[in-house]
């Protein structure tokens, strides 16, 4: 039964990381985006910022519950 639990916590560490992956992107264009007003470019990049930090960290959670999934 644990091993389900920690496959199913990685799936959705895994689509929470790709989805700020995502997000991470799309800021990331918003802020290079020269037809963009500065506030909204600095404020995407900012938000590109905490995606980074968001995606790594699901992917780090994602690849811990992988591992204890298959210790398990």
């Amino acid at each position: 039964m644990e091993t389900v639990k920690q496959a199913v916590n990685y799936v959705a560490e895994s689509v929470q990381g790709a989805a700020s992956g995502i997000s991470k992107e799309t800021n990331k264009e918003i802020a290079k985006d020269s037809n963009v007003d500065v506030s909204t470019r600095l404020s995407a990049g900012k938000d590109a910022l905490g995606d980074k930090i968001d995606e790594t960290g699901h992917n780090n959670k994602a690849e811990a519950h992988k591992q204890l999934a298959e210790h398990n």
